[in-house]
């Protein structure tokens, strides 16, 4: 018996480390979450969103995962609508998730910032850019887009520069990008001295712009730029041709879309600028070549969409946290991003840092244009300095 009772015993003593070690090696996967518009009218954000992220984990997981662990995103459908978004982010909680990537859109991702605030848990959006969510003191929300006050002040300069125009509109949809974006712009106008004729808002609920779209081109203006979303800058693009209307549109990033071609039609489109994050095929970085290969060969097709590389670039940010540090708790890697990461080599771009609030250091703008074929192309002409940092 007690020969018995030893051999049991060395057993146990052998067979331990190698379950540990079994254990470290399969252990449970680490969750990261993903919400955005998988439905709704930025679906095709939110779509891309998933094709991109998904891709990066399948090649994390093919290369060991994080930490010997398996990486898994959790997706969640906010429909880009701010009740969705506190209700999936209440969701993404309860599932164990150690981050989350997104929203897509400002008015989303502010409520569920509050709510990862709350619990504890990183929070990186791709894409909202409004300035007030950074404002609210959470340490551990980031973003790798750049923000609002920055594009304004770049849009300006295009206006000016290579429009020429002196007397323009600021149209907006009162949500909080687009609000803000408009109120940034007015105020980098008024000091670079073009008169700001008409300051307006539309209901994005609406399907027909025609009273506002007559009192645009009654008021002798030399551009008009609007900020809110591809959706209806697609249907103000449209309608102007229908009414036979001569209004010089720029749009911000947010109608940074091929969906917006599609609406509007390519004639009506046409000639339309834009200010945004350059598109992912004219990044020539190596990384966002790799990326956008590596999307190719995936998906048979580029990643159209600025956004969705950005997503991934919020990825890519968690996973080098998470590799950097050893660790997927929220403190140690939000300290981590806040106070040791730096010149990172990112898809967009170097990633300088981030700062106190959680702002992606430095910023990158291009002006694009809709050309006759109805391709969002990189215009000639730049505003300067179209890099800052």
């Amino acid at each position: 018996m007690k020969r018995i009772l030893v051999v049991a015993v060395l057993l146990s003593i052998v067979i331990a480390p190698l379950g540990s070690f079994a254990s470290a090696q399969e252990g449970d996967p680490i969750l990261i979450g993903l919400q955005g518009p998988m439905t709704g009218d930025y679906a095709y954000e939110g779509q891309g969103f998933e094709k991109a992220v998904q891709l990066l984990v399948d090649q994390v997981n093919e290369e060991g995962g994080l930490l010997g662990r398996p990486v898994e995103i959790v997706i969640e459908d906010d429909a880009g609508d701010p009740t969705q978004s506190a209700l999936v982010a209440d969701r993404m909680v309860d599932s164990g998730v150690v981050a989350v990537i997104g929203a897509y859109n400002s008015t989303a991702t502010e409520p569920a910032s509050e709510i990862y605030a709350e619990e504890g848990i990183l929070h990186i959006t791709p894409s909202s850019t409004a300035t007030r969510l950074t404002e609210k003191g959470f340490t551990q929300f980031f973003r790798v887009c750049f923000l609002d006050d920055r594009q304004a002040l770049f849009a300006v300069m295009a206006m000016d520069e290579v429009l020429g125009a002196e007397t323009i509109g600021i149209l907006h949809d009162n949500s909080t990008y687009a609000q803000g974006l408009a109120e940034w712009t007015q105020v980098y106008a008024e000091e670079a001295g073009l008169e700001v004729a008409f300051f307006d808002a539309i209901n994005p609920d609406d399907q027909d712009f025609t009273p506002i779209l007559t009192n645009i081109g009654q008021a002798g203006l030399d551009a008009v730029y609007f900020t809110g979303y591809h959706a209806q800058g697609g249907l103000l693009l449209r309608q102007t041709a229908e009414l036979g209307l001569d209004i010089q549109w720029m749009m911000g990033n947010a109608s940074n879309n091929p969906e917006m071609v599609e609406i509007a039609g390519v004639a009506a489109a046409a000639g339309t600028f834009i200010t945004t994050e350059p598109l992912p095929q004219d990044l020539e970085y190596p990384e966002a070549v790799e990326f956008v290969d590596a999307f190719i060969e995936a998906y048979d097709e580029p990643p159209a969409s600025v956004w969705w590389l950005l997503a991934a670039e919020a990825f890519n940010v968690i996973a080098h946290a998470i590799e950097e540090t050893g660790s997927t708790d929220t403190e140690v890697l939000a300290e981590y991003l806040h106070n040791d990461f730096a010149d990172y080599p990112g898809l967009s771009g170097p990633i300088i840092g981030f700062d106190e609030k959680g702002d992606r250091l430095g910023t990158i703008h291009a002006l694009y244009e809709i050309n006759e074929e109805g391709v969002i192309a990189y215009y000639p002409e730049q505003p300067q300095p179209a890099t800052e940092e």
